[in-house]
């Protein structure tokens, strides 16, 4: 008994300290995390995004401390403009929910034909990217995609995934955008940009850009150029 309690001491000390490092690392204070999500849900914790941040050290752990807040505020800007503010875990239009199941791939929808929506801070959606997270993640979520709405660092690591790993129909990742200096338009391009870019929805890329500018002046740091797409 006593061996056990000595390892489960050890082991909560471990994780306060990766807790801590974290905090440390993520240039966001919870005050000011409060300030740019007044309405969000519970779901979407502060101390879930930074158990998430474990997983990529590299996200505002890269460039000066300028280049860190910018890419802060730059992610928090998107997945602001994605879930409303951190309000939505799973998208609103259920209409659109079948339509994320690309039949051709060789593993199918086994969670079924509408599973596959969106859901988390940055809307996780289609078959293949809940199979390229899950295995990436090391959780299955092709075939249990309702972990990313029902667990909260599963969510936020989603989102830190595709922020950090994927160039959507951009040139380059989000985080890549912003730590090279690309700038803010091109993490708009590296999301959405199929459908919002070069003119396809000027109103949804200004919604994110007035986010981004928002949350860069809580953060008091320049919000930099090239801010849209």
């Amino acid at each position: 008994m006593l061996a056990a309690a000595v390892a489960a001491a050890a082991a909560l000390t471990a994780t306060l300290v990766t807790t801590s490092a974290n905090a440390a690392t993520f240039p966001v204070s919870p005050a000011q995390f409060d300030q740019m999500f007044p309405s969000r849900i519970a779901f979407y914790s502060y101390d879930g995004l930074l158990d998430a941040m474990q997983k990529f050290p590299a996200f505002t752990g890269s460039g000066n401390d300028t280049a860190q807040k910018q890419e802060a505020a730059a992610f928090l800007a998107n997945i602001n403009h994605e879930s409303g503010g951190l309000v939505y875990v799973e998208e609103i239009n259920q209409d659109n929910w079948p339509h994320y199941c690309d039949a051709a791939q060789p593993y199918g929808c086994p969670a079924g034909q509408s599973a596959y929506h969106g859901r988390g801070p940055i809307q996780l959606s289609w078959n293949f990217n809940y199979k390229a997270a899950g295995d990436a993640l090391g959780i299955d979520l092709l075939n249990n995609p309702d972990q990313v709405k029902n667990d909260s660092s599963t969510a936020w690591q989603t989102g830190l995934w595709y922020w950090m790993t994927q160039t959507g129909p951009g040139s380059m990742t989000p985080h890549d955008a912003i730590v090279n200096g690309a700038g803010f338009g091109e993490t708009i391009r590296s999301i959405n940009g199929s459908l919002e870019c070069n003119g396809g929805n000027p109103a949804q890329v200004q919604s994110r850009v007035d986010a981004y500018q928002r949350f860069t002046q809580i953060l008091g740091v320049e919000p930099g150029g090239n801010l849209s797409c």
